[in-house]
């Protein structure tokens, strides 16, 4: 990610006219968006899609940027507009991608460890699947993406408390849905084995 300073340097460069600059941004941020649109999407394809057309959005928004917030708050909002746009638009069910980008992957594991860890890591996506917009949002932007309340409250553009509720309402509903989708797992072994 780029510091402050080199976000507004960068900025007002692009704004003057320098419009290479813009694939420094796009070069510091594209992976955290492409991980935001996994973690809100789900599937790779549309994910793909997504970013694309986050980084065309970002261009046209960039001349009402006030550098009132972080250049990233700024492209996480955006991120999470185009994601919520394009499930309303779609209707479609999330699902879980074998090849979502990774930032801290572990080598030092053993392939069985892998292995739990890639099926845990699919579990906890569907369950997040599951939730409503808002909730799986304000998680995933907590979560996965590391920001504050504060932050998270300026990227969803709610209040402060709202974001209280909705993180406090999804890790609950969360839990309940992985302790009902591993109990109906463990049912459908009983009838199998």
């Amino acid at each position: 990610m780029l510091t402050l300073e080199q976000e507004q340097e960068i900025v007002r460069s692009i704004m003057a006219g320098d419009k290479e600059q813009y694939a420094k941004i796009v070069k510091a941020y594209q992976t955290h968006v492409t991980n935001l649109c996994y973690h809100l999407a789900g599937d790779k394809l549309d994910a793909e899609e997504i970013v694309q057309q986050v980084f065309v959005e970002l261009y046209t928004a960039l001349p009402r940027f006030r550098h009132e917030s972080k250049l990233s708050t700024y492209i996480y909002r955006i991120t999470v507009h185009v994601v919520s746009t394009a499930l309303q638009h779609e209707r479609r069910h999330l699902s879980y991608d074998k090849t979502i980008v990774d930032e801290g992957e572990d080598t030092q594991m053993s392939r069985e460890e892998q292995i739990e860890r890639e099926e845990q890591y699919r579990q906890l996506h569907v369950a997040i699947g599951q939730l409503k917009s808002e909730q799986r949002t304000a998680l995933v932007l907590s979560v996965f993406k590391g920001l504050s309340y504060v932050e998270i409250a300026e990227v969803m553009q709610v209040s402060l408390s709202k974001v209280e509720s909705l993180i406090f309402r999804a890790k609950k509903n969360l839990l309940n849905i992985m302790t009902e989708n591993n109990a109906d797992k463990q049912r459908k072994h009983r009838t199998t084995v």
